[in-house]
């Protein structure tokens, strides 16, 4: 089976998901592309799993200051080629097309009438599942972004929906947790007034992860470029996470048994929803903006929500692999069963 796959690259997440469905993928004996788009090519990293991928521009969302600019975004929309890549995507050859919500591939997929399966997040909102922060552009952008004839949605918990846990690694628990070390990934805020927010707390330890890596002065903040090894050995051993309100980080913490600390984009539906979701099952904290009475507060939290989640990719993949039957009820009973949620002393 050919499989052309297409991912959404602005944010890490859904690569991140892309490169454990990669493994799967490839240890069932299929033959896949992936394609990247939204961001510049230099800026992906850690992507030899994805052998022989292909980039293209796509649409990506412009940010200032922790708030979706609309605006900026659509004065760098470059329409002519993102028409264009749709139009010159040859899908002929494969048999199945996914779209991690990404637009030229379940675009190009509808113009030339190829089924489209669509794996995400995203395909989530199509269920009765918490919703905050929407508004007539956001809900047009959820449904046209990058449309799915068929949507698995993924999601913390069910809801009583036909949804599925998240995709992620699914490595051992820690053993050994160091309760004043805390992941920061804030990408789309100042990475200065990060610095600044946290400087006070000297009693812990933080390591930061951007884009744009800043000086410290501080011998308890570190900064660090991204990298997929380094954020994960950290991630690995830490007591919590300070981050946007990205849907894989926050399904690797609840994994791991790490203490969450929310900070959702303003403007985007998904984050402002993740956040509620986070909120209603009691698996972590939130805020609206970098607060330092709430950083105080849940930094001195002692416990978190520990979740063992199945290999979800492996599932799909096999899922694939039988023809992607109906997923009834008792299929998604089954799987759900399969999670263990605990309440942990850190």
């Amino acid at each position: 089976m050919k499989i052309f796959y297409g991912v959404q690259g602005t944010g890490n997440g859904h690569i991140t998901r892309a490169r454990v469905m990669a493994k799967e993928l490839y240890a069932a004996g299929l033959d896949v592309t992936f394609q990247f788009t939204g961001r510049p090519a230099d800026k992906y990293f850690d992507m030899e799993i994805f052998d022989g991928y292909q980039i293209r521009s796509g649409l990506t969302f412009n940010t200032d200051n922790g708030q979706v600019n609309y605006l900026k975004t659509a004065r760098d929309i470059k329409l002519f080629t993102f028409f264009s890549d749709i139009k010159t995507l040859d899908l002929s050859g494969y048999d199945l097309v996914i779209s991690d919500f990404e637009p030229v591939t379940a675009w190009a997929a509808k113009r030339q009438k190829k089924t489209v399966l669509g794996i995400g997040h995203q395909y989530a909102f199509n269920h009765n599942i918490p919703r905050a922060g929407s508004d007539p552009i956001a809900n047009q952008v959820m449904k046209y972004f990058a449309p799915a004839d068929i949507g698995v949605g993924l999601h913390w918990h069910h809801f009583g929906q036909p949804i599925l846990p998240p995709i992620i690694e699914t490595p051992e628990t820690p053993k050994n947790i160091i309760k004043n070390k805390i992941i920061v990934y804030l990408p789309f805020e100042d990475q200065n007034e990060v610095v600044r927010i946290l400087s006070p707390f000297e009693n812990f330890d933080f390591h930061i992860y951007s884009p744009d890596v800043v000086p410290s002065k501080f011998e308890h903040i570190k900064c660090n470029p991204l990298s997929r090894e380094g954020f994960q050995k950290d991630l690995y051993d830490c007591g919590g996470i300070i981050s946007n309100a990205g849907f894989e980080l926050a399904s690797e913490a609840l994994q791991l048994g790490k203490k969450i600390l929310a900070k959702p984009l303003h403007s985007q539906m998904e984050q402002i929803s993740n956040a509620e979701a986070l909120k209603e099952l009691g698996y972590g904290h939130t805020m609206r903006d970098m607060d330092i009475s709430v950083i105080e507060h849940w930094l001195h939290e002692g416990h978190a929500t520990h979740i063992t989640y199945p290999n979800v990719a492996k599932i799909l993949v096999e899922w694939i692999v039988d023809g992607m039957p109906a997923m009834d009820a008792d299929f998604i009973e089954n799987v759900w069963d399969t999670v263990d949620v605990l309440k942990v002393k850190l």
